[in-house]
Protein backbone atom coordinates (compact mmCIF):
# COMPACT_ATOMS: atom_id res chain seq x y z
CA UNK A 1 0.00 0.00 0.00
CA UNK A 2 1.38 3.34 -1.04
CA UNK A 3 1.16 6.28 1.24
CA UNK A 4 1.19 9.65 -0.48
CA UNK A 5 3.90 10.91 1.85
CA UNK A 6 6.38 8.12 1.24
CA UNK A 7 5.92 7.95 -2.48
CA UNK A 8 8.56 9.68 -4.53
CA UNK A 9 7.29 12.30 -6.94
CA UNK A 10 7.63 11.40 -10.57
CA UNK A 11 9.36 13.84 -12.81
CA UNK A 12 7.57 15.05 -15.84
CA UNK A 13 9.55 15.26 -19.02
CA UNK A 14 11.04 18.66 -19.52
CA UNK A 15 9.56 20.68 -22.36
CA UNK A 16 11.54 23.61 -23.68
CA UNK A 17 10.00 26.86 -22.55
CA UNK A 18 8.29 28.98 -25.11
CA UNK A 19 9.38 32.50 -25.65
CA UNK A 20 7.27 35.11 -23.99
CA UNK A 21 7.25 38.81 -24.37
CA UNK A 22 6.21 41.33 -21.80
CA UNK A 23 4.30 44.25 -23.19
CA UNK A 24 3.95 47.53 -21.38
CA UNK A 25 1.04 49.68 -22.28
CA UNK A 26 0.84 53.36 -21.59
CA UNK A 27 -1.91 54.25 -19.20
CA UNK A 28 -4.79 56.21 -20.65
CA UNK A 29 -4.71 59.82 -19.59
CA UNK A 30 -6.60 60.35 -16.38
CA UNK A 31 -9.36 62.85 -16.32
CA UNK A 32 -9.45 65.17 -13.37
CA UNK A 33 -12.48 65.24 -11.09
CA UNK A 34 -14.87 68.06 -11.98
CA UNK A 35 -14.07 70.04 -8.84
CA UNK A 36 -10.34 69.90 -9.52
CA UNK A 37 -10.88 70.83 -13.17
CA UNK A 38 -12.93 73.86 -12.17
CA UNK A 39 -10.29 74.94 -9.67
CA UNK A 40 -7.57 74.60 -12.28
CA UNK A 41 -9.49 76.93 -14.54
CA UNK A 42 -9.55 79.44 -11.71
CA UNK A 43 -5.77 79.68 -11.55
CA UNK A 44 -6.43 83.06 -10.02
CA UNK A 45 -5.74 81.45 -6.65
CA UNK A 46 -2.11 80.72 -7.49
CA UNK A 47 -1.51 83.83 -9.60
CA UNK A 48 -2.20 86.30 -6.84
CA UNK A 49 0.88 88.45 -6.50
CA UNK A 50 2.36 89.23 -3.18
CA UNK A 51 4.30 87.74 -0.37
CA UNK A 52 3.75 84.37 1.22
CA UNK A 53 3.35 84.96 4.94
CA UNK A 54 3.94 82.48 7.71
CA UNK A 55 0.96 81.58 9.87
CA UNK A 56 2.03 84.10 12.49
CA UNK A 57 2.65 86.81 9.91
CA UNK A 58 -0.74 86.14 8.35
CA UNK A 59 -2.41 86.49 11.75
CA UNK A 60 -0.58 89.70 12.60
CA UNK A 61 -1.38 91.23 9.21
CA UNK A 62 -5.04 90.27 9.57
CA UNK A 63 -5.23 91.75 13.07
CA UNK A 64 -3.57 94.98 11.96
CA UNK A 65 -5.84 95.25 8.92
CA UNK A 66 -8.98 94.67 10.96
CA UNK A 67 -7.99 97.10 13.70
CA UNK A 68 -7.31 99.72 11.04
CA UNK A 69 -10.60 98.92 9.31
CA UNK A 70 -12.46 99.20 12.62
CA UNK A 71 -10.84 102.54 13.43
CA UNK A 72 -11.57 103.93 9.95
CA UNK A 73 -15.12 102.57 10.08
CA UNK A 74 -15.74 104.29 13.39
CA UNK A 75 -14.16 107.52 12.22
CA UNK A 76 -15.74 107.72 8.74
CA UNK A 77 -18.96 105.72 8.92
CA UNK A 78 -19.84 105.81 12.62
CA UNK A 79 -19.20 102.08 13.15
CA UNK A 80 -21.17 100.46 10.32
CA UNK A 81 -21.35 96.68 10.94
CA UNK A 82 -21.95 95.98 7.24
CA UNK A 83 -18.76 97.72 6.10
CA UNK A 84 -16.73 96.13 8.90
CA UNK A 85 -18.07 92.66 8.03
CA UNK A 86 -17.43 93.11 4.32
CA UNK A 87 -13.86 94.22 4.98
CA UNK A 88 -13.43 91.20 7.26
CA UNK A 89 -14.48 88.77 4.52
CA UNK A 90 -12.02 90.40 2.11
CA UNK A 91 -9.22 90.25 4.68
CA UNK A 92 -9.96 86.55 5.27
CA UNK A 93 -9.77 85.75 1.56
CA UNK A 94 -6.54 87.74 1.25
CA UNK A 95 -5.10 85.91 4.25
CA UNK A 96 -6.01 82.58 2.67
CA UNK A 97 -4.30 83.57 -0.56
CA UNK A 98 -1.16 85.09 0.96
CA UNK A 99 -0.27 82.49 3.57
CA UNK A 100 2.52 80.17 2.52
CA UNK A 101 1.61 76.59 1.59
CA UNK A 102 3.24 75.08 4.67
CA UNK A 103 1.10 77.24 6.99
CA UNK A 104 -2.29 77.02 5.28
CA UNK A 105 -4.11 76.38 8.55
CA UNK A 106 -2.94 79.77 9.84
CA UNK A 107 -5.50 81.75 7.83
CA UNK A 108 -8.69 80.14 9.23
CA UNK A 109 -7.25 80.08 12.74
CA UNK A 110 -6.30 83.75 12.72
CA UNK A 111 -9.61 84.95 11.23
CA UNK A 112 -11.70 85.04 14.46
CA UNK A 113 -8.80 86.59 16.36
CA UNK A 114 -8.47 89.33 13.75
CA UNK A 115 -12.23 89.95 13.82
CA UNK A 116 -12.09 90.44 17.58
CA UNK A 117 -9.00 92.66 17.35
CA UNK A 118 -10.87 95.16 15.19
CA UNK A 119 -13.98 95.37 17.35
CA UNK A 120 -12.82 97.73 20.17
CA UNK A 121 -12.95 100.89 18.04
CA UNK A 122 -16.50 100.19 16.79
CA UNK A 123 -17.98 98.49 19.85
CA UNK A 124 -18.99 101.74 21.53
CA UNK A 125 -18.15 100.92 25.11
CA UNK A 126 -18.12 103.92 27.45
CA UNK A 127 -16.45 104.22 30.80
CA UNK A 128 -13.99 101.70 32.20
CA UNK A 129 -12.34 98.67 30.73
CA UNK A 130 -15.17 96.39 31.85
CA UNK A 131 -17.63 98.36 29.77
CA UNK A 132 -15.40 98.01 26.69
CA UNK A 133 -15.01 94.26 27.21
CA UNK A 134 -18.80 93.80 27.50
CA UNK A 135 -19.29 95.92 24.36
CA UNK A 136 -16.79 93.77 22.41
CA UNK A 137 -18.56 90.56 23.46
CA UNK A 138 -21.90 92.09 22.53
CA UNK A 139 -20.57 92.95 19.07
CA UNK A 140 -19.19 89.42 18.70
CA UNK A 141 -22.67 88.06 19.40
CA UNK A 142 -24.42 90.53 17.11
CA UNK A 143 -22.01 90.10 14.21
CA UNK A 144 -21.59 86.33 14.41
CA UNK A 145 -22.82 85.94 10.84
CA UNK A 146 -19.95 88.02 9.50
CA UNK A 147 -17.52 86.19 11.77
CA UNK A 148 -18.60 82.78 10.51
CA UNK A 149 -18.84 83.97 6.91
CA UNK A 150 -15.30 85.35 6.87
CA UNK A 151 -13.88 82.30 8.60
CA UNK A 152 -15.68 80.08 6.09
CA UNK A 153 -14.25 82.17 3.24
CA UNK A 154 -10.74 81.66 4.63
CA UNK A 155 -11.37 77.91 4.99
CA UNK A 156 -12.66 77.58 1.43
CA UNK A 157 -9.76 79.57 0.01
CA UNK A 158 -7.24 77.46 1.89
CA UNK A 159 -9.02 74.23 0.91
CA UNK A 160 -9.01 75.22 -2.76
CA UNK A 161 -5.30 75.96 -2.60
CA UNK A 162 -4.64 72.62 -0.91
CA UNK A 163 -6.65 70.69 -3.53
CA UNK A 164 -4.76 72.44 -6.33
CA UNK A 165 -1.47 71.70 -4.65
CA UNK A 166 -2.29 68.00 -4.21
CA UNK A 167 -3.46 67.76 -7.82
CA UNK A 168 -0.26 69.34 -9.10
CA UNK A 169 1.81 67.01 -6.94
CA UNK A 170 -0.05 63.96 -8.28
CA UNK A 171 0.40 65.17 -11.86
CA UNK A 172 4.13 65.66 -11.36
CA UNK A 173 4.42 62.22 -9.80
CA UNK A 174 2.52 60.65 -12.71
CA UNK A 175 4.78 62.39 -15.23
CA UNK A 176 7.98 61.35 -13.49
CA UNK A 177 6.99 57.66 -13.17
CA UNK A 178 7.81 55.57 -16.28
CA UNK A 179 4.80 53.92 -17.90
CA UNK A 180 5.88 50.36 -17.06
CA UNK A 181 6.39 51.04 -13.37
CA UNK A 182 2.79 51.93 -12.67
CA UNK A 183 0.86 49.15 -10.95
CA UNK A 184 -1.75 47.31 -12.97
CA UNK A 185 -0.46 48.41 -16.36
CA UNK A 186 1.80 45.51 -17.17
CA UNK A 187 0.42 42.69 -19.28
CA UNK A 188 2.10 39.55 -20.52
CA UNK A 189 1.64 37.79 -23.80
CA UNK A 190 2.31 34.13 -24.26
Amino acid sequence: MDHPRTRKPQREPRVPEQESATVYRAAPPRTAPPVLAALRRLRLLERVPGPRFTGLGCGLLSMLAMFTAGALDEWLLDGSPFVYGLVFVLVCVAAGLWVRPADLIGAPVSAPIAFTAGLPPISGGEGGIGSHVVAVFTQLALQAGWLYGGTLAACLTVAARKVLRLGDRAARRAQSTPAGDRPGERTQRA
